[in-house]
């Protein structure tokens, strides 16, 4: 038997959590999400499930099987497939009406301003060394009032920054264009999602963690708990759903060491605490 699809009878179940009005409104909502892997891949899924009803795309990339670990679209049969295709296929099964908009270069500087038309929130899925293009996407948030969040997993737990439209920038946070080297963007950037640092006490192998490979360790429940994080913080955004923790300030959950804390940063990057960090950093991993 072949049941017609039916928006409001798929996402009935939100009701009560979220008005019929507010339904609605997610469903003519555009959320863009550049990377479709690691939390890329399970943000998509997880916000069809909402009922986000339009969404802009963005992955290059194929599936391995080193992927196993963590990306919701890897396994056998996606072995060598392009992410994106596999994604949609999975999103178009949720919501076969769903609008979508795929950029299968992945984004540039060139296809920036189209793969941000139109779009209601950012949603940065980005590979953490991806740092260049983070910046010019973060950057093009800023300047045309677009709120973009990122929930990194780090081990078992996610570190959350929410940027939005007349408060402190990406770059006024990391304070990237201070930076000597690419090596110090990534410390800068990983220093800055988790003033807490709260997994390093549990990280039994320090060398998996190598920037000059471009390598680090990952786990399933960094990834699902980044996923829960950043889509709840879509549902607040998108319908005005009271206070936000916005950048400076931070989320960090941890919970195989059954902790959450707020972070702050004041003045972000300018901030003592993350200048003595961020050169003790530089000195452990031999960056001048």
């Amino acid at each position: 038997m072949t049941t017609a699809f039916n928006y409001q009878q798929a996402f009935s179940r939100n009701i009560g959590w979220f008005t019929v009005e507010e339904q609605q409104k997610l469903q003519q909502s555009r959320i863009a999400i550049a990377g479709c892997g690691g939390v890329g891949g399970a943000h998509l899924l997880s916000l069809a499930r909402l009922g986000i009803g339009q969404f802009s795309l963005a992955d290059f990339d194929s599936f391995g099987i080193e992927n196993f670990n963590r990306q919701v679209g890897a396994n056998m049969s996606s072995i060598g497939r392009p992410k994106l295709a596999v994604m949609l296929e999975q999103l178009l099964s949720i919501n076969p009406d769903a609008d979508i908009r795929a950029f299968d270069i992945g984004i540039n500087e060139h296809n920036l301003a189209e793969f941000m038309q139109g779009v209601d929130l950012y949603i940065d899925s980005l590979d953490f060394f991806a740092i260049s293009i983070r910046r010019k996407v973060f950057a093009y948030c800023a300047e045309h009032n677009i709120p973009a969040v990122t929930a990194a997993p780090l081990g078992m737990g996610t570190a959350f920054l929410c940027f939005m439209p007349g408060q402190m920038s990406f770059e006024q946070y990391f304070g990237m264009e201070h930076a000597a080297s690419l090596e110090e963007q990534y410390l800068r950037f990983y220093l800055g999602l988790a003033p807490a640092g709260l997994q390093s006490c549990y990280l039994v192998d320090p060398t998996t963690l190598n920037l000059a490979e471009k390598r680090g360790p990952s786990t399933i429940v960094g990834c699902t708990m980044g996923v829960a994080m950043a889509t709840a913080y879509a549902a607040k955004i998108l319908l005005g759903r009271g206070p936000l923790v916005c950048a400076p300030q931070g989320l960090h959950w941890d919970p195989y060491l059954n902790i959450a804390e707020q972070t702050d940063t004041p003045g972000g990057h300018l901030n003592s605490e993350f200048q003595r960090r961020l050169a003790e950093a530089k000195q452990q991993f031999g960056i001048n």
